[in-house]
């Protein structure tokens, strides 16, 4: 019995070589004898030591925390502090009105962030199963997570590997690690020694990992790893120490409040300094500057954003696009590369023939998945039936079709969707052809075989051998071959010719397996024997092609998002010679290489040769990730499709994570979008409503931007002017622009038509501000001339009307009526708005009627008269405050004007 070891080092530190030592290696080294297991108190001492077969739970930050985070932001701390001043100045109401907006902007986000599910959650909860395990001589069954380094665990088909493991006995073992390594074939396990390396996780053939089911056969496992130290720990590690991308909205949000915010605090500081020089008391000081922090916070900003975006999320959701996060709406309009998995996503991930080769013909066969319509299709002047040359397929089966679902190995399935198309009642074959013993398929020898009682063409009876596996397996034991009923030898040329066809296959991506018989002599067949050595001297029958094919929807979407200037690369953790099938299929362009080959070449290759690589094979999570920061790096902005555990981690490191709604709930808690119909066109009407809302936010954002700029220049004339005791506007008056006048083109211009060609436009490089030139350019000139004109206009009331407060309500009714023709001029930076086009969008048409008669009431009923501030000003007056609009819209006519000779002077 080997010697027990110390508790501590019981459970290794960090990933060991167990696939390159022997099994009794490992059991001596982690201290037992596989034929007893543990003993019951030293699986104790070593759970006490090392802990619980579970992954660490993310645990949520309390609510208060949470509340408190949602102060953080630039425009919350500018608000608290106004309204603080405010308290200390005795204006109650604009201190009440401040603090509730705060409230309204966290409630806000705390609403978003409780939407959130924790993808460490979600892999502990995953765990949630029992293990079959061997203590104490004994066999018994214990929750996973009790399991411990050095623990013997009985796994067989239909149950779930509940621990990291080095297989030491196995019988025809096969485990889908699809979720884990991208593989879309279930793996073969053996008991072997590898030799010394780094192989990834799919290649290691004689190790088990955590939370993968078994779909074939059984085994012996020797737990080597538990909880965080499994291949599934090392993602949940990778999860929690990625971190997730802000917007690129949010951060165009936060600089912007961050500029106006300065902008406002020179303001601040200049009024201050003037104001005490001029003799102002420090209480109308500070009035002043409530007013001016007020007036230069985009306070609708936040809310009419959310509105958008929601309503965004919602037309997506109608399209099978759920996002979790709303910002993340946006984000798809920058979209610039999708990695996208391969198996399950551009893939049905259903197995399909789609060949078949006889000795002596070709067959193709119509259909995907494991949908029973298609047929076979044949060459004119071959024989029409193949049945005998697919026989074997159907008959050394254990999988079943139920419901157009394959129960077991999915590779038997297609098979026998196969036997269906050919015109073969499975069942009723499998029955008249009665099995009488099983040689379970092995890695060692590659193939399955089963011996049924059946009669020869003479009648007599006789024991037939049906053999299916690898192809190369199946040829080396054969002697002769099926030829149009009859029988030929299996020579050179034979063998020549099907390995000619096998490479062929191969480099179309098909896996390809191969199908024989032999009849035995019943007096001679011991059903106990040793079975193998009957599987000689076969009878070639056909050789079939499968491949995982492509939805039927991929190549259009694929197109569609290069036509959007999107580059798609195809991301498997299969062999790169399926992946470059299917990318040729898919119409996906570039090279393809190794996900270690990749991760192995220093950083200045792997950014210069990024761009030509269109498909990455035998990915690992890490090396995803690492593709996702590579493409980061050079500039794009990246999305990320997948479905399996091990797409998680690349899934949260992108801009936008996108998962399938059918892949493993890790993968959808790491995501921020997901599809709830698989469908990878989805994606592309995703990029075009993000890039239709996110355009339509720019257009919103240049609306504000303009009604910032013209607020703090308005102030800061005001100050250096010494007009209207440097407050042109009180607070109620801003928060009326912000609120009534502001957050209703918001939402018009947020739900306006898409732009022409938007589709067709490259998208926005990473880091590429809104505040780009033209767009400064136009504000700072718009801005200044409203200035200009507002101020003009508080003198004219002042000097000409003799009243301060007439020159207030003239200037903030022509404020309304500018702001009119500014919502109609952002639409577009160049097209003029004297056409029949700008009156195209009804939402812009009813919010310039209401603003229009609200501009007018504001002066003429007293209700909104007392609360604003203003006084009742006559027709001709308010024909000064027309004229300032139509000044304005001549001016910024001219300024279009004169950008588009310059961009035709420039093209």
């Amino acid at each position: 019995m080997a010697v027990q070891r110390d508790p501590a080092e019981q459970q290794p530190s960090a990933p060991a070589d167990w696939y390159a030592r022997t099994p009794q290696d490992v059991a001596a080294a982690l201290g037992v004898d596989p034929a007893i297991g543990l003993s019951t108190a030293r699986a104790a001492e070593l759970l006490v030591a090392n802990g619980p077969n579970a992954l660490p739970e993310e645990e949520p930050a309390p609510a208060w925390r949470r509340f408190l985070d949602q102060y953080r932001s630039y425009m919350q701390i500018i608000l608290v502090a106004a309204a603080v001043v405010s308290l200390l100045v005795a204006q109650w109401g604009t201190a009440v009105v401040l603090a509730l907006l705060t409230l309204l902007n966290a409630v806000v986000g705390l609403r978003q962030e409780g939407k959130a599910v924790s993808a460490m959650n979600a892999l502990k909860t995953m765990m949630k199963a029992t293990a079959r395990v061997r203590r104490d001589g004994s066999e018994l069954e214990i929750p996973a997570t009790e399991l411990v380094a050095g623990d013997i665990v009985l796994i067989a088909a239909g149950g779930q590997v509940p621990a990291d493991g080095r297989v030491i006995e196995a019988h025809a073992l096969q485990i889908d690690e699809s979720a884990l390594t991208g593989e879309s074939v279930p793996a073969a396990k053996d008991a072997g020694t590898l030799p010394a390396g780094r192989p990834g996780p799919g290649e290691q053939s004689n190790m088990a990992f955590m939370n993968t089911p078994v779909t074939h056969g059984s085994g012996v496992v020797v737990i080597t790893g538990t909880g965080e130290k499994t291949e599934l720990g090392k993602i949940s590690g990778m999860l929690s120490a990625t971190a997730s991308e802000a917007t690129p909205l949010t951060r165009e949000l936060n600089t912007l409040t961050l500029w106006i915010a300065s902008a406002a605090g020179l303001t601040m500081i200049v009024m201050f300094a003037l104001g005490r020089s001029r003799g102002q008391a420090w209480d109308v000081l500070f009035v002043s500057a409530v007013s001016l922090a007020i007036a230069a916070i985009p306070e609708a900003l936040p809310t009419v954003t959310q509105v958008i975006l929601s309503v965004g999320s919602l037309n997506l959701a109608r399209r099978n696009a759920i996002v979790k996060e709303l910002p993340s709406v946006e984000t798809l309009g920058f979209t610039s590369a999708i990695n996208s998995d391969k198996t399950g996503t551009l893939t049905m991930n259903q197995m399909t023939a789609v060949e078949v080769l006889s000795p002596t013909d070709r067959y193709t066969v119509s259909g995907t998945g494991y949908g029973l319509d298609g047929k076979i299709h044949h060459a004119a002047g071959s024989p029409t039936r193949i049945e005998d040359a697919i026989l074997p397929y159907v008959v050394a089966s254990d999988a079943k079709l139920v419901d157009g679902q394959v129960v077991g190995d999915p590779t038997e399935g297609a098979l026998l969707v196969l036997g269906h198309k050919a015109g073969l009642d499975i069942e009723a074959t499998q029955q008249r052809l009665p099995r009488l013993a099983t040689l379970p398929f092995d890695p060692d020898y590659k193939l399955m075989a089963t011996f049924n009682s059946t009669v020869d063409a003479s009648g007599r009876p006789v024991v037939r051998c049906f053999v299916k596996g690898a192809a190369p397996a199946v040829m080396a034991r054969a002697a002769t071959a099926l030829s149009a009923g009859g029988t030929i030898a299996w020579d050179a040329e034979l063998e020549r010719r099907a390995q000619e066809q096998i490479e062929r296959m191969g480099g179309e991506g098909q896996r390809v397996m191969a199908a024989a018989t032999r009849d035995l002599d019943p007096s001679g067949f011991d059903p106990d024997g040793d079975l193998l050595a009957h599987v000689t001297e076969l009878r070639m029958t056909s050789l079939v092609g499968m491949v995982d094919p492509p939805r039927k929807e991929s190549r259009a979407a694929v197109a569609s998002a290069r036509e959007a200037h999107i580059r798609v690369r195809l991301v498997t953790g299969d062999d790169v010679t399926t992946g470059a099938a299917i990318a040729r299929e898919l119409g996906i362009p570039g090279d393809a290489v190794l996900g270690a080959d990749f991760a192995a070449w220093p950083e200045h290759e792997q950014l210069a040769r990024i761009d030509g690589i269109g498909v990455v094979g035998r990915v690992a999570p890490e090396h995803k990730v690492l593709l996702a920061d590579t493409l980061k790096k050079t500039g794009e902005v990246v999305a990320m499709t997948g479905d399996g555990v091990n797409d998680a981690p690349a899934i949260k490191a992108a801009d936008i994570g996108i998962a399938m709604g059918s892949g493993t709930d890790v993968a959808k808690n790491a995501g921020r979008m997901i599809l709830s119909d698989d469908n990878f066109a989805t994606i592309v009407f995703a990029v075009e409503e993000g890039r239709k809302l996110y355009d339509n936010l720019t257009k919103y954002i240049r609306f504000v931007l303009l009604l910032l700029v013209t607020f703090v220049l308005t102030f800061l004339g005001a100050t250096l002017f010494n007009i209207a005791a440097g407050e042109p506007f009180t607070p109620a008056q801003v928060l009326w622009v912000h609120f009534v006048v502001n957050a209703p083109f918001g939402f018009a211009l947020g739900f306006d038509r898409e732009s022409p060609g938007l589709m067709r436009r490259t998208p926005r490089p990473r880091g590429e501000s809104v505040l780009t030139r033209p767009v400064l350019v136009t504000v700072g000139l718009g801005g200044l001339a409203l200035t200009v004109a507002l101020l003009a206009l508080i003198k004219l009331g002042e000097i000409h009307f003799g009243s301060a407060r007439t020159g207030n309500s003239i200037a903030f009714t022509a404020f309304a009526l500018c702001l009119i023709v500014a919502a109609f001029e952002c639409r577009s930076e160049t097209d003029s708005v004297l056409t029949t086009a700008t009156f195209d969008s009804k939402q812009m048409n009813w919010a310039a009627l209401s603003e229009f008669v609200l501009a007018v009431l504001v002066t003429q009923m007293d209700g909104f008269r007392r609360i604003l501030g203003t006084t009742q000003i006559d027709l001709r007056q308010f024909g000064w405050a027309l004229l300032a609009a139509l000044v304005f819209l001549l001016l910024w006519e001219l300024g279009k004007s004169t950008a588009r000779r310059a961009r035709q002077a420039a093209a």
